[in-house]
């Protein structure tokens, strides 16, 4: 089982360069397709400066918007020419990034995008994880990950989400030289783990030829997203694997609370799946 075509989201921001390195470094890995996809967030202009600036707002915006899309098609291509024989294709949609991004996530085998960031960069993630229909791999706001994939934590919970997480994040853990399986608070959790938790899925990957290990935890205290963010830490985990959960109500986008405590702390790239 390969990746063979690869998504990721490019803009503006200070991140861009990161997330495009991995995204072909990873495509290098698995001799796959990379598609460069450039989106920009929309900027809110309120309406008095409308009427009172006019036209000058509107043409400030599209001069932002002309010198982000060559600043970003600049890089893409240099960066492409650094990693020499990978295959790209660049994009770029006038769509808003979650509309954009979704689109071109419907045919691909994985999806790279930025972890929300402080100043609302990136603020689509939480939407586009429930409806892409396809993996997504986060990259955190800060640090770098020139060898994501090398020590692999799976988060399991034995739930639908969970499942479909590992099975997507195979072609990355059949490479890995260790992954970790953990059960975190398997006796609260509600799902039917069996006799031993995280056994079942750790032969499943083992038959698979995956290098696994599984064990459980209890929380002591801790929440669940915590507990993983911790795990994560200690044994120097570079990438973590888990279900997302959440649901769109009435406007309200409502997530897990271990999906939004990754979302909002992580400290290394997170696959994950819903």
């Amino acid at each position: 089982m390969s990746y063979k075509t690869l998504v990721v989201h490019l803009d503006a921001g200070a991140r861009c360069a990161e997330r495009l390195e991995l995204g072909l470094a990873l495509a290098q890995r698995f001799d796959a397709h990379l598609v460069g996809v450039l989106a920009l967030e929309p900027v809110w202009i309120p309406s008095y400066a409308r009427a009172e600036a006019g036209e000058a707002v509107l043409e400030m915006e599209r001069q932002r918007r002309g010198d982000a899309e060559r600043g970003a098609q600049r890089l893409f291509r240099e960066a492409c020419a650094r990693h020499g024989a990978v295959k790209a294709e660049w994009r770029f949609s006038a769509h808003d990034p979650l509309h954009a991004v979704r689109l071109s996530a419907r045919y691909a085998d994985l999806v790279l995008i930025g972890q929300p960031g402080p100043d609302g960069e990136g603020r689509f993630a939480e939407e586009l994880l429930l409806s892409a229909g396809r993996p997504v791999l986060l990259v955190p706001y800060a640090g770098r990950f020139p060898d994501t994939g090398q020590r692999v934590l799976v988060a399991w919970n034995a739930s639908r989400e969970a499942a479909r997480a590992v099975t997507d994040a195979l072609p990355l853990l059949e490479r890995a030289k260790s992954v970790e399986v953990v059960a975190f608070d398997p006796d609260r959790s509600g799902a039917d783990h069996g006799e031993l938790p995280g056994a079942d899925v750790g032969l499943y990957l083992a038959r698979h030829g995956v290098k696994v290990s599984a064990s459980r935890q209890a929380g002591a205290g801790l929440d669940v997203g915590s507990q993983i963010l911790s795990r994560a830490a200690d044994n120097g985990a570079d990438l973590i694997v888990m279900g997302a959960y959440g649901h769109s109500r009435a406007r309200e986008l409502v997530l897990g609370g271990a999906t939004r405590t990754l979302l909002e702390s992580m400290t290394a790239p997170v696959l994950m799946s819903h």
